[in-house]
């Protein structure tokens, strides 16, 4: 099973867009690689209208959308159609699912990925989730048994917390949202420990010499980030 840090694997594959190359025809883009159990399923229904519908908000923080399950390309089509035509769910309905959903039919890459987990199912694909970054390196892995529809609100924070992260050179707390205080990685030496408890920035609060929290307000936090991606700078 890949893990954080590693370079994702690479592999080629037919999708509901097209043949692609991946990591490398995403190169400069960060990516939500997840896979579903089947095509035809509610729960996998429930998530694609909502991960949809979030297709351009993932857009804004330079992230695409690539879906995955074991089975084939013209059940993939044939599911997304029947969501598009006859499926409401909360307030959508009409959704087009318009990012690549991969066929794997041999779960070649499923396996690759670690995504096939016998004791959950050893035939279907469970909800895992990797987040990759520009330069194809994982950052994040988050995995779901089958009966757990997935929090994309959460995913998209995830992506806000790592890009603010990598700009900033700071860590984000528990349920930390844009606007919300960020913590000062904790000092390197005694001397440095006694510096920051002798006195501070303004915005910077610490409670204790290792847990210092500064302000950074959701402006700062969306300029910083669209302007590191116009720029191209990633990590």
């Amino acid at each position: 099973m890949p893990r954080i840090g590693d370079a994702a694997p690479a592999f080629t594959a037919v999708t509901t867009q097209g043949r692609i190359s991946f990591p490398t025809d995403y190169q400069g883009k960060w990516v939500i690689f997840f896979s579903h159990p089947a095509d035809f399923t509610p729960v996998c229904t429930t998530e694609f209208m909502t991960c949809a519908s979030m297709q351009q908000q993932f857009a804004v923080y330079n992230t695409q959308l690539v879906g995955l399950s074991v089975d084939g390309l013209y059940s993939h089509i044939a599911w997304l159609r029947t969501i598009e035509e006859k499926i409401a769910f909360r307030d959508l309905k009409n959704t087009e699912v318009a990012f690549p959903v991969i066929e794997d039919v041999s779960m070649d890459i499923a396996r690759k990925y670690g995504m096939i987990m016998p004791g959950e199912d050893s035939t279907k694909a469970v909800r895992a989730v990797f987040v990759i970054d520009p330069k194809g390196t994982i950052r994040a892995l988050i995995y779901y048994p089958l009966s757990l529809g997935r929090n994309f609100d959460e995913l998209l924070r995830v992506i806000k917390a790592l890009q603010t992260a990598d700009h900033f050179g700071i860590a984000t707390p528990a349920n930390w949202q844009p606007g919300e205080p960020v913590i000062l990685s904790a000092p390197s030496s005694s001397s440095a420990a006694q510096e920051r408890m002798a006195g501070h920035a303004d915005g910077i609060e610490c409670t204790d010499w290792f847990f210092c929290t500064e302000e950074l307000s959701a402006d700062a936090v969306e300029s910083g980030i669209r302007g590191r991606i116009a720029a191209g700078q990633f990590r």
